[in-house]
């Protein structure tokens, strides 16, 4: 599977199918047959989705089980309807539960890295998208507490991963004994008080999801909140710096994934909210954003064969800095097709 293409680079690097971007590449093909109908793509999409096949079925393989499989079986199985495919969901979302601590109230993340990171339970914002796979699953045969989970999960994230302006940490460290949280930080920004581009991201994209999936407008409002202070805060060309609170902007990289990310999310927010200009205000921003990452500025074009450029992974460790990544061009081609959708006039989201 494709994972990234280093910043001075032309050809991809590429990873295995237990790699937690795996699940992007074949969504990319489901979301280009989707746009095409051209059975090239479908061809694709069904050859790369199935070799995810096998993770699904190891109990709590990996936290991020809804981006590997998800992205892949779930786009696949909404656009053919192909049995096979719900079958690994449902059992990927068994696997998904049982990293799930109700004395806490969250999944556990990286749970194969416990013991070297020293951290008793940890959970990181990205897991909010993880729980479309649990939401979809209560729905579609698996078992009525899978939804309770995903619930629970984005309760007690909403409660203890943000600090007073909304702004997310990536990581909150829970008591095992007590289920209390012991202190929030980060991984992968600047510091443990700045505002990490992509987790904001994340935490947008996740609570607009959460509405969806619950109707609970407490999800809608939490959304509504998490995405003002990104807004907020965006340069001007509505591309985020990797950290908002990095210390050398304006000369520190870019995240286009982030901008992609909030944009497909933007899309989505801007059709539940009432208010009909704060619902513009939402597609409006989310279009500028895909204008921005539309331009010569950041669009790979001739450059690799990837869709964007300056996406920045895990700065931090000086991995995938001003790159092209996977996960970057998936939710820009995602938040094409919802646009799309948006323009003419159909259903943004339709149950699988």
């Amino acid at each position: 599977m494709p994972r990234n293409i280093q910043n001075g680079q032309n050809k991809w690097k590429f990873t295995t199918y237990r790699d937690w971007c795996s699940g992007f590449w074949p969504g990319e093909l489901w979301y280009l047959y989707e746009s095409t109908h051209n059975k090239k793509w479908l061809s694709e999409a069904d050859k790369f989705t199935r070799q995810l096949t096998p993770i699904a079925s190891e109990p709590g393989f990996d936290h991020d089980l809804g981006f590997q499989l998800f992205n892949s079986f779930g786009n696949g199985y909404r656009l053919t309807k192909n049995l096979e495919y719900k079958a690994v969901i449902l059992k990927a979302a068994d696997s998904l539960a049982t990293l799930f601590n109700p004395k806490i109230g969250t999944i556990l993340s990286w749970p194969q890295n416990v013991k070297r990171m020293g951290w008793p339970h940890n959970t990181i914002i990205d897991n909010m998208i993880n729980l479309e796979l649990l939401f979809w699953a209560s729905k579609n045969g698996g078992p009525k507490r899978l939804y309770e989970i995903a619930s629970t999960h984005a309760k007690t994230t909403m409660k203890n991963h943000f600090r007073p302006d909304y702004s997310a940490y990536h990581v909150v460290v829970y008591d095992t004994v007590t289920g209390k949280k012991i202190k929030g930080i980060t991984h992968q920004g600047y510091s443990d008080s700045s505002m990490w581009a992509r987790g904001q991201a994340w935490a947008i994209y996740g609570y607009t999801m959460c509405y969806r999936e619950t109707k609970d407008p407490q999800f809608l409002h939490f959304a509504q909140k998490v995405a003002g202070i990104y807004l907020a805060k965006l340069p001007e060309d509505m591309v985020p710096y990797w950290d908002f609170n990095a210390p050398n902007i304006p000369n520190e990289s870019r995240d286009a994934s982030a901008a992609a990310i909030t944009a497909s999310a933007l899309l989505e927010l801007s059709t539940f909210v009432k208010d009909k200009s704060q619902a513009r205000l939402y597609r409006q921003k989310a279009e500028q954003m895909l204008k921005a990452l539309s331009s010569a500025q950041y669009q790979s074009r001739d450059v690799n064969s990837a869709a964007l450029l300056h996406s920045t992974g895990h700065h931090p460790n000086g991995s995938e800095i001003d790159a092209s990544i996977i996960y970057a061009d998936y939710y820009y081609l995602e938040a094409l097709v919802r646009l799309k959708k948006l323009q003419v006039g159909k259903r943004l989201y339709q149950n699988l």
